[in-house]
């Protein structure tokens, strides 16, 4: 069962450091852009969707919580323990997701605001 454990964790937090690594870059319509301009007011976009607040923290607690009452309703303290980690981890990958896609949002709504046509 802990080698299960283990492996869930291992998976999970590969696909969290994938996500903050991915970041989805927007797809302009190059159709009269100059790319020099473009290239900073993608920089000045990015800077601001920092601002986004991090939610994997949240997200790894009620991850947590929500394991720990799974493991206590299937088994014992131990289960518990178990189940309120692997819940921890997976909520926190969750919340890194979510965090990601926000800002991602915010890059292509600031870009659309300063006039870019975005594909994607």
């Amino acid at each position: 069962m802990k080698s299960i454990i283990y492996c869930i964790a291992i998976v999970a937090i590969t696909f969290a450091a994938g996500c903050a690594t991915n970041r989805s870059k927007p797809i302009i319509d190059p159709d009269s852009v100059d790319m020099e301009l473009y290239q900073y007011d993608l920089a000045e976009c990015e800077q601001i969707a920092e601002q986004v607040d991090q939610k994997a923290g949240s997200a790894a607690v009620s991850g947590a919580v929500v394991g720990g009452v799974i493991g206590a309703i299937v088994g014992d303290s131990n289960a518990v323990k178990r189940s309120a980690g692997v819940g921890g981890v997976l909520g926190g990958v969750k919340g890194a997701g979510a965090t990601e896609r926000e800002r991602s949002q915010v890059v292509k709504n600031c870009l659309r605001n300063r006039g870019y046509t975005i594909l994607n």
